[in-house]
């Protein structure tokens, strides 16, 4: 009788034991610090893969416990991520939606890659590279990562969807790329038109059975799946349409995604689509850890030091390029100049099918093995800062409208209530100030927000309240009271402690995550803090007592209690003299 499986270091089960430990730690410890995962990833494939501890496991043999000395091995799991990605996505769009894109895919989308390519090529021919090699760095340095750039962007906002738009054109013109190099190669794997064609033909006609098939299908199988209340079940028909449409469009000659992509679609089309989005999410989020894991640790740190300068001017050339193309068109096309810059240094760093156009260069001759592993390295070091590029890009398309709206215009000298954030709770404050004649003004980062304000008459305008005199220029010495709504809790506790430290007798009005925030408000200085969590649940256990047959004093009287022990907490943590009031009587209990 064979005994229980020995684990092996540096086999699969222990990748996973490295795979799963890695997400257990930089996902908690990365989102408690609002940073993206996604630098915590690369960070640790880094740390873990052959050039990293894996390649000091020689020498210390304990090491192949919690390193990865092969990373191809998580390539097939790396892949799957990115489809899985690509799946999620479609989910979220619509035919519908992807036919109002239109535009941006094959307008903008295929002038970006031409123009960020043909850009690169002229400043690679420059440097004395010949014009098929400058064109095929092009094509391939060009493209942006759709696994990084979709997993930070919000594709509802303008830049999500210029990037959405883009990145699709992208994905879709990888196949055509791939052929377009062979034909330029001098290798002897250099495809034929009609092999092209073929390859084409193959295509459309897989994408319409697809089409067919999930249209007619789709919804049987779904049903069948959820009548049997069975969620291993539903899951495994799920991942059953992902794969079998990547695993198609791939034997097509496509790329796997393509056909993810149109699973997700079609998917989309259905009632079933919201289940099918929340039983795939940690799939797909541990799968792409696993891509990014990969990305690390094709990182050479030795080659990284020994040619830092040249990779550091190879990485800003490419970046500046490809930002400033992108940034153009979209300016071009009639998008605000902040959307434009945002868009533009999100799109700027190259992507994981970079590195499938290069193997495809080297195996046509179109570059030499020495370079592609230059520019595979800068790619990676592309990848690794495309967060900070994202963090860069919304700061400056900040500064950029700060620059280009006008502070709202004040009329008069009366003293006004300064609106600090201007989401639903700081529209609903300034209604109400509105509807009993009192003076405000608002201010928020948001610039759609404010245009969106503006067009409805509010008194309204671009600003950051953190920099030196922007509160100042609306009359803060003269104001009547200042109320924070922005739902940054650390952000709202310096500015209280700045705003107390100059007016100690300044109204402070606070908008509080829960009680603990609301402590920490009082202790920084806030004449009133209100958590935003607690009356709302209060409210919602009165309707849940009455309406379960508790007699209405009872009810009134346990939430007095409940709200009294809040007050009594919120009083101590921030060193009150006096419970603060979280809320007035309300006319019931007054009449009560």
């Amino acid at each position: 009788m064979a005994g229980p499986a020995e684990f092996v270091p540096n086999s699969t089960l222990g990748d996973a034991l490295v795979i799963l430990g890695a997400a257990g730690i930089v996902i908690p410890l990365f989102t408690r610090f609002r940073i993206t995962p996604v630098i915590g990833f690369i960070l640790v494939g880094m740390l873990v893969g052959p050039f990293g501890l894996g390649g000091a496991v020689g020498e210390r043999p304990w090491l192949a416990y919690v390193t990865i000395s092969d990373p191809a091995r998580l390539g097939p799991f790396a892949e799957f991520g990115i489809v899985l990605l690509l799946f999620s996505i479609g989910l979220e769009l619509s035919f519908a939606r992807l036919w109002q894109m239109r535009r941006t895919i094959f307008r903008l989308g295929a002038m970006e890659l031409i123009g960020c390519a043909v850009l690169i090529a002229l400043v690679l021919m420059a440097l004395g590279n010949s014009a098929p090699t400058a064109f095929a760095l092009g094509l391939a340095l060009a493209l942006s990562s759709t696994a990084l750039v979709l997993r930070i962007a919000d594709t509802g906002t303008p830049v999500g969807r210029a990037a959405l738009g883009m990145l699709l054109f992208e994905d879709i013109a990888l196949v055509p790329i791939i052929f377009l190099l062979g034909a330029m190669g001098r290798g002897d794997n250099v495809p034929e038109i009609g092999e092209f064609l073929a390859v084409a033909g193959r295509g459309a006609l897989v994408l319409g059975a697809l089409l067919v098939f999930g249209r007619l299908g789709l919804q049987r199988l779904f049903a069948q799946a959820a009548r049997t209340k069975s969620p291993e079940l539903f899951l495994a028909a799920s991942l059953l349409v992902v794969i079998i449409a990547s695993l198609v469009t791939g034997a097509a000659g496509l790329s796997p995604i393509v056909g993810a992509l149109i699973a997700g679609l079609l998917i989309a089309e259905t009632e079933y689509h919201a289940e099918v989005e929340a039983m795939i999410e940690p799939f797909k989020g541990l799968a792409l850890g696993v891509f990014l894991l990969t990305v690390g640790m094709s990182l050479d740190l030795g080659m990284v030091w020994d040619r830092a300068g040249e990779l550091a001017v190879a990485v800003v050339l490419v970046f500046c390029a490809k930002a400033l193309v992108t940034g153009l068109l979209l300016r071009l096309d009639g998008a605000r100049t902040a959307t434009a810059t945002e868009a533009g240094i999100l799109l700027a760093s190259p992507s994981e099918t970079t590195l499938i156009v290069l193997t495809t260069a080297i195996s046509v001759g179109l570059i030499r093995r020495d370079a592609a592993q230059f520019w595979q390295i800068v790619t990676a070091i592309g990848m690794t800062v495309t967060p900070i590029l994202a963090i860069a890009g919304r700061w400056l398309a900040r500064r950029v409208d700060l620059a280009g709206v006008a502070p709202p215009r004040l009329d008069g000298e009366e003293a006004r209530t300064i609106i600090v954030g201007f989401d639903r709770v700081g529209r609903l404050i300034a209604d109400m100030l509105r509807r009993h004649d009192q003076p405000y003004v608002a201010i928020d980062l948001d610039a759609d927000q404010v245009a969106r304000g503006l067009k409805q008459g509010y008194a309204i305008g671009f600003g950051d309240a953190t920099r030196e005199g922007t509160l100042d220029r609306l009359g803060l010495a003269s104001a009547k009271a200042v109320v924070l709504t922005m739902d940054e809790p650390v952000l709202a506790q310096r500015l209280v402690r700045k705003l107390r430290a100059r007016f100690p007798d300044l109204p402070i009005i606070a908008r509080a995550r829960d009680a603990n925030h609301a402590a920490a408000l009082y202790r920084a200085g806030a004449s009133t803090a209100v958590p935003q969590t607690l009356e709302g649940s209060l409210q919602l256990s009165e309707a849940v007592l009455v309406d379960v047959g508790v007699p209405m004093g009872f009810v009134i009287a346990s939430i007095h209690e409940k709200r009294d022990e809040f007050r009594a907490r919120i009083k101590e943590q921030g060193e009150l003299d006096a419970k603060p009031k979280l809320k007035s009587a309300s006319l019931r209990e007054r009449a009560g």
